[in-house]
């Protein structure tokens, strides 16, 4: 879904003629903390391979500004011999890797129409002079102490959110459009049916906001099992050793730990719904898209981007509290399994992320404020 908002005119004079439904080119600029694609866990850099390829395959001119291991239909440029995380360097400084990264884009920026980045606001101070040639896409939490003052410090870079919720504590700032996630078509992700033997499924991370203790609760009273496949950050080892490892101890209880693209597929597809059991202000939540790609319905608590994504009773259903999601649980054989794929293809396909972002790309190029949609050009051709 895109919802555009007016984003005025910078002067950069008229476009070349090569922009009249020609390809565009755009940088990508991902973080550096995961591969792209990433290996195990990781949301934005797994969207950032996902808008890239779909970009390419519409017919545009892309390069990507990532570690070195990435894998992508675009040009690469490496900026990291590895993704952060999983380097086992004992001393590592995320700072100097991403301003290394972004010397290496300022050095290039007038080689592009479009400078994507994906990497918070750590380029606001490099890139002001040209910011309206620019997107930011912000896919993390907005609800930080030191945040507003510093998004006022930097007006004029057009930002992008990745659901309306996401936006509620910034709403003064620059808002050019609301762009979901989406994925690419993998067809062999879709399962018709869920495992013989039935299991609920918890993927992503163990946090104390994720609620895995609840998912956990949920499923002991459901009498269901519950197949858990989560990383544990340095950060929320102390929780998971104190509060999630105990709760382990349960014969419907299983914990596989972090896994990988390759392993996703058959453990949402095969099962009888994901939950999502968040206590947070979730900016979007990929692992609901990635359960709908498998066709596997969402249980999922009313917060953050939840009401957005989810069509209650369409491709899962939203609950207020448990009792709540008990019910939605025996509920959950009235879905259509082909349903929840078709509203994962017509929503979140990586195709219509990609054109919701051509569509803005164009009118930050061509200055326009309030193109009506006949007067945009053919964003790309049909992959």
């Amino acid at each position: 879904m895109l919802h555009l908002r007016l984003c005025a005119s910078h002067g950069f004079g008229t476009p070349s003629f090569r922009h009249v439904g020609g390809a565009m080119k755009i940088a990508q600029i991902a973080p550096l903390y995961e591969s792209v694609p990433p290996r195990l866990y990781g949301g934005t850099e797994r969207i950032v391979a996902h808008l890239t390829d779909a970009l390419v395959e519409l017919g545009h001119e892309v390069t990507l500004f990532a570690s070195a291991e990435a894998r992508t239909k675009a040009h690469l440029v490496p900026v990291r011999d590895q993704a952060i995380r999983l380097d086992p360097a004992p001393l590592k400084s995320d700072l100097a890797a991403h301003l290394a990264q972004l010397h290496k884009v300022r050095a290039r920026r007038h080689e592009f129409d479009i400078l994507h980045f994906h990497i918070d606001l750590l380029h606001f101070p490099i890139f002001t002079d040209h910011a309206p040639r620019t997107v930011t896409t912000l896919h993390g939490r907005l609800d930080c102490k030191d945040l507003p003052a510093a998004y006022a410090c930097w007006p004029q870079y057009p930002l992008v959110s990745i659901s309306d919720a996401q936006r509620t504590p910034l709403p003064q700032a620059h808002w050019c459009a609301t762009i979901h996630h989406g994925l690419g078509l993998d067809r062999s992700s879709f399962s018709p049916e869920p495992a013989a033997e039935p299991y609920l499924a918890f993927l992503g991370r163990i946090s104390p906001e994720k609620r895995p203790d609840r998912a956990i609760a949920l499923a002991k009273r459901a009498g269901l099992r519950l197949k858990i496949a989560a990383k544990v950050d340095m950060v929320d080892r102390p929780y998971f050793r104190e509060q999630i490892e105990p709760l382990l101890d349960h014969p419907l209880i299983e914990f596989l730990g972090e896994i990988g693209d390759e392993d996703k597929p058959a453990f949402l597809g095969q099962a009888r719904a994901l939950l999502f059991p968040i206590d947070w202000p979730e900016p979007f939540g990929l692992v609901m898209i990635e359960a709908m790609a498998c066709g596997t319905p969402v249980i999922a608590w009313r917060r953050g981007s939840v009401a957005e994504v989810v069509e209650d009773g369409v491709s899962g259903f939203i609950v207020e509290d448990e009792a709540g999601a008990l019910t939605a649980i025996r509920q959950i054989g009235r879905l259509d399994r082909r349903q929840v794929r078709a509203t994962f293809e017509r929503r979140f396909a990586a195709e219509v992320m990609a054109r919701n972002y051509l569509q803005l790309y164009w009118r930050l190029y061509r200055g326009i404020e309030a193109a009506p949609p006949e007067a945009a050009p053919d964003l790309g051709r049909s992959a």
